[in-house]
């Protein structure tokens, strides 16, 4: 079966693991924690590897991480002691991460390799809470330090054929991410923001849901909401990797007073 590709919200640092005992986090962040759990069960296999695309990693040159095996990156600040402890240990997918990068080279993208770099919060956060028991290889894969969004979006389009090969493409990001700004002066400007880019990701015209959303600056509050881009991009791989499939908002909910949607391509 074809699987969909994924633009998912990663919380904000270790938001779901902050009691100690392990239970259930603040309940402004239960809705988005049920969302990342439920992803597995709503797919129509389950995925044989995942392909990861974070905001929290970018290179020159598109970077594939090809390690097998690798640490946790804790690159978040001023959180509880036992934050920098937690344990997400499944397995690396260097089949896939050399798969991706025959893809993007076949592409016209060059594209690096790596081996070192542990998985960043934006991968072991959202996917503590999608794969409990880190039982799926995974491989991670940069954004590309310009930040163009077309050529994000011809990357998610060469990487489409991972779809029918049982690789579960995820780009993970927050829909809004402007630190600056939190509580409900934010909420007006943060819905208006949020319905637009939904707008613009669920047109039912692929090829002018692509050119609004490559026009991000375009919508309404784009700027307030995106004041640097690197964590919206992940959305744009995901729309190229999801094709001229359909495309649905399937999360929405509001966290420190920004509307913050999840997405589903193909």
């Amino acid at each position: 079966m074809t699987l969909p590709a994924l633009f998912v919200p990663h919380g904000g640092g270790p938001c779901f693991f902050m009691d100690p005992a392990g239970g259930p986090p603040d309940p402004m962040w239960q809705p988005m924690q049920a969302y990342l759990a439920g992803i597995l069960a709503s797919l129509p296999e389950r995925p044989r590897a995942i392909l990861l695309v974070s905001g929290h990693w970018e290179e020159r040159a598109v970077t594939v991480h090809a390690g097998n095996g690798q640490p946790l990156l804790f690159d978040y600040y001023g959180f509880p002691e036992h934050t920098y402890h937690l344990r997400w240990d499944a397995p690396g997918a260097p089949d896939v991460a050399l798969r991706v990068k025959a893809l993007l080279d076949q592409a016209g993208f060059p594209t690096g390799v790596e081996r070192e770099r542990g998985w960043d919060h934006g991968v072991f956060i959202p996917m503590k809470v999608a794969v409990p028991d880190a039982d799926i290889p995974l491989a991670q894969l940069s954004l590309r330090a310009d930040l163009d969004p077309a050529a994000h979006v011809a990357i998610g389009k060469a990487l489409a054929p991972l779809r029918d090969e049982g690789v579960l493409l995820i780009g993970s990001g927050m829909s809004f991410h402007n630190l600056r700004v939190r509580g409900p002066q934010a909420t007006p400007y943060a819905d208006a923001w949020d319905d637009a880019l939904a707008a613009a990701a669920t047109d039912p015209d692929p090829a002018r849901r692509e050119a609004r959303l490559v026009a991000w600056r375009d919508l309404p509050y784009a700027e307030f909401a995106h004041p640097r881009e690197e964590h919206l991009l992940p959305l744009m791989v995901a729309l190229g990797a999801g094709g001229e499939g359909p495309a649905e908002c399937d999360y929405r909910d509001h966290v420190l007073g920004w509307a913050v949607s999840g997405f589903r391509f193909g």
